[in-house]
C-alpha cells in the first residue's frame, strides 16, 4: 500500500488509521517498525515533516536513513527506476518530500516498498490526514458527524488546498475555498466543495483553514501574490465573520503579517501547534497501517 494522493484512502481506511492514534501519543519506544529501516528523500526544506516522521519511526523501533535530494545519484542524471531498483534491496519503505508529483509517481511504480507523499507541488496528503484529526479533536465530532462542520479555506489554491479538497469530496464535508478567481482549480468537484472568492462565505465558519500565499518555488512572483491576496488575509476582522469558537489552523511555516496576523496566529481561537503536534502521532498510525498491509 502506498499513500501518494489521500485519495488514495477510503473514509472507512482513516477511519482504521484514526482508530490507531490514541495507542501513539506517547513517546514511549514501541516495536511495530522493529527492524524497518525507512528512507527519506527530502528534496525541499522541511521542519515537521522531517522530524515527526523521523521521530516517529524511531518511537516505532525503526530506523529512518535520512538522504537529501543532492546526496543521491538522481541528482547527477541516474534514472529513478535504477534508484528504485536499488533502493528496494536495502529499505523497507520510502517518504519522498519533491518538487514534482511526477518523481513520486515513478518511485512508485518502481518500488517494491511502500511509498508516502510527504509534499509534492500537488498534494501534500499526510498533512490534511493529520489536520482532519485536529478537528475531531477539538471539534469534538466523529468521523461520521465531521460533514457538520463548516470548513472553510482562505488563500492560495496550492498543494495544501487541493489535498484538503480531495479529503473534503471524500467525507463530504460542508467545505468552501475562498481564493482570488485568477488563483482558483479548473478542476471539476463534487457539490460539497464550493469555490469561491467571496469572503463572506466566512460567516458561520466552525474552520477557519490558510495557508502561504507563496510556495517554495514561487518567491519571483511575491510582489504580484502579496498584492493580489492582501483582501484574503486571515485578520482580527475576517475572523469576526466566523463562529466566535472556530478553530483557526494553518500548516506552517507562516508569514506572519502576510496571509495571516500574529493577534490570529497565536490568539484564543487559534490551534497551530496542538495541529503541528498532530503530525507526530497520525503519522505514527498511518506507517503501522500501511507496513500491516504488507
Amino acid at each position: 500500500m502506498n499513500l501518494i494522493s489521500i485519495k488514495d484512502l477510503t473514509k472507512q481506511q482513516m477511519k482504521e488509521i484514526y482508530n490507531l492514534v490514541p495507542k501513539y501519543t506517547t513517546r514511549e519506544l514501541l516495536p511495530e517498525l522493529k527492524n524497518k529501516y525507512i528512507g527519506l528523500i527530502f528534496e525541499k526544506p522541511s521542519t515537521r515533516t522531517r522530524i515527526s516522521f523521523e521521530v516517529g519511526i524511531l518511537q516505532l523501533g525503526g530506523f529512518p536513513i535520512e538522504l537529501s535530494g543532492n546526496q543521491l545519484q538522481v541528482s547527477r542524471g541516474e534514472s529513478i527506476k535504477d534508484t528504485a531498483n536499488m533502493l528496494n534491496c536495502y529499505l523497507d519503505g520510502l517518504i519522498l518530500r519533491v518538487n514534482k508529483h511526477e518523481t513520486i509517481l515513478e518511485f512508485a511504480k518502481y518500488s517494491k516498498i511502500p511509498v508516502i507523499n510527504a509534499l509534492s507541488d500537488k498534494e501534500h496528503p499526510c498533512q490534511v490526514l493529520s489536520d482532519i484529526y485536529t478537528i475531531m479533536q477539538f471539534k469534538k465530532v466523529s468521523l461520521e458527524e465531521i460533514n457538520k462542520i463548516k470548513f472553510v479555506y482562505i488563500g492560495d489554491a496550492n498543494n495544501v488546498c487541493m489535498s484538503w479538497i480531495y479529503i473534503c469530496e471524500i467525507l463530504d464535508m460542508t467545505s468552501y475555498f475562498i481564493i482570488p478567481k485568477k488563483y482558483q482549480p479548473n478542476e471539476k468537484f463534487k457539490n460539497n466543495i464550493v469555490i469561491t472568492d467571496d469572503i463572506t462565505m466566512l460567516k458561520d465558519a466552525d474552520v477557519v483553514y490558510t495557508d502561504v500565499w507563496i510556495s517554495m518555488g514561487q518567491e519571483k512572483e511575491r510582489a504580484k501574490r502579496i498584492k493580489r491576496f492582501k483582501p484574503y488575509q486571515v485578520n482580527s476582522k475576517l475572523l469576526s465573520l466566523a463562529k466566535p469558537n472556530c478553530i483557526v489552523m494553518h500548516c506552517l511555516p507562516a508569514n506572519r503579517g502576510v496571509e495571516i496576523t500574529d493577534d490570529v496566529l497565536d490568539g484564543k481561537n487559534s490551534v497551530v501547534i496542538q495541529q503541528a503536534e498532530n503530525r507526530l502521532y497520525v503519522q505514527k498510525a498511518l506507517l503501522v497501517y500501511i507496513f500491516s498491509k504488507y
